[in-house]
C-alpha cells in the first residue's frame, strides 16, 4: 500500500498516525472539518480534503478524489459512522476503524479480544453522545465492523487503552507532569499499585498501519504499552524525565475525603485493574515503545505546551490539607 485516507489526522491520534504514514512512504488525505490546525500544510505528501465524516456524500467524495489504498478511521464516534465507512469504503484494500479498550463489557484481567464480551449497545444508545455511552457506541462499531467482514469488505478495529503522548488534548497526564514538575511532595490515591494500562500514541499510530498492512478482515487488536506501569511507577518515569525527585504521598478514601477529595477525582487512576492483552497486535510484528523512552517523549513536549492538566484534578490548596493531615499521623 502507497496512499492512506485519514479521517481525522490533525490532533492527537490522527496526527502521529499521518506521521508514521509518511514515514513509511505513503501519501496521504486528510478528510476533516478543517477547524483545528493543520501541523501538515506544508508537507507535500499531504492533501486535505475539507468535509463533516457523518456526511456519506463527504466520504464519497473524499474516496473518488483520494482513491485511497487504506482508510483509518480515528473520529467515528457512532456505529452509523461505521456502518456508512465500510460501505463507501468497501473496495479500498483496508478500512481500519479506531475503537476503544472502553469497547470490553466484562472486567477480565486481561481482556482478550476474542474472549471478552463487548458492551451491549441499544439503538437509543447507539445515536446518543455522551460519555456514559461511549464504550457502548464503540463496541456496537466493532460489531459493524465484523458484519462488513462478512460481506467481504477487508475491514479491521483497532482498540487502544488510554492513550498518552505529545499532542494529547486531553491533559491527562500532564495533570501529573505539572504536579511533578512543581512540587517536591506528590500525593497519590490509594496505595500506588493501581495500574490503567495506557497506549503511547507513536505505539497506537504503528499498529494502526500494520493492521491495515497485516491484519485479518473482520478482526480487532488491542493496543497498550508492553510492560505496564502502575501509578506511582509512572510518577517515577516523570521525576526521571525531570531529572528530580519526589516524595511520593499515599492517601486513601478516608483521608481524601477530608479535603471533599475522592480516588476518583484523580486522572488516570481507575479503582479496578483495566489491562488489554497485546499478544495478538505483537503477532503481526508490532513493538511497544519503552516506557522511559515514551515519558522522555511526553514530557518534553508537555514543557514546550502551554497544557498544565490541573483542571483534570483536585486543586492543589486541597490536597495541602490532606498532606497537613497525614503528617499529624
Amino acid at each position: 500500500m502507497d496512499s492512506a485516507l485519514v479521517i481525522g489526522g490533525t490532533r492527537f491520534i490522527g496526527r502521529q498516525l499521518v506521521s508514521d504514514l509518511l514515514d513509511h512512504g505513503y501519501d496521504v488525505t486528510l478528510l476533516n472539518r478543517g477547524t483545528h490546525e493543520n501541523p501538515f500544510v506544508d508537507e507535500d505528501r499531504v492533501d486535505h480534503i475539507e468535509g463533516d465524516r457523518t456526511n456519506d456524500s463527504a466520504l464519497e467524495a473524499a474516496v473518488m478524489t483520494a482513491d485511497p489504498a487504506a482508510v483509518f478511521d480515528c473520529v467515528a464516534y457512532q456505529p452509523r459512522d461505521v456502518q456508512a465507512a465500510t460501505r463507501i469504503f468497501a473496495d479500498c484494500a483496508a478500512y481500519v476503524y479506531v475503537s476503544s479498550g472502553a469497547a470490553y463489557g466484562r472486567e477480565d484481567i486481561p481482556k482478550r479480544e476474542n474472549e471478552t464480551p463487548l458492551e451491549p449497545c441499544t439503538r437509543e444508545e447507539a445515536t446518543d453522545d455522551t460519555t456514559a455511552t461511549y464504550g457502548k457506541r464503540k463496541a456496537e462499531g466493532d460489531r459493524a465492523i465484523a458484519a462488513a467482514a462478512e460481506r467481504g469488505v477487508n475491514a479491521m478495529s483497532v482498540r487502544p487503552c488510554i492513550v498518552y503522548g505529545p499532542h494529547d488534548y486531553t491533559a491527562r497526564l500532564d495533570f501529573w507532569i505539572d504536579r511533578v514538575n512543581r512540587f517536591d511532595r506528590i500525593l497519590i490515591p490509594g496505595d500506588g499499585t493501581n495500574i490503567w494500562h495506557r497506549a503511547y500514541v507513536d505505539d497506537v499510530a504503528s499498529a494502526l498501519r500494520l493492521v491495515a498492512e497485516r491484519g485479518a478482515a473482520g478482526e480487532a487488536y488491542n493496543v497498550g504499552d508492553r510492560r505496564l506501569v502502575t501509578i506511582e511507577e509512572m510518577i517515577d518515569l516523570i521525576a526521571d524525565a525531570l531529572e528530580t525527585t519526589v516524595d511520593i504521598v499515599h492517601a486513601g478514601p478516608r483521608e481524601l475525603a477530608a479535603a471533599e477529595i475522592e480516588l476518583a477525582d484523580y486522572p488516570l487512576y481507575r479503582e479496578y485493574p483495566h489491562v488489554l492483552s497485546t499478544a495478538k497486535l505483537a503477532d503481526l510484528g508490532w513493538e511497544s515503545t519503552p516506557p522511559e523512552t515514551a515519558m522522555d517523549q511526553s514530557v518534553a513536549d508537555h514543557l514546550a505546551s502551554d497544557r498544565t492538566g490541573r483542571e483534570n484534578g483536585p486543586d492543589r490548596d486541597a490536597e495541602a490539607r490532606v498532606l497537613e493531615i497525614l503528617d499529624t499521623v
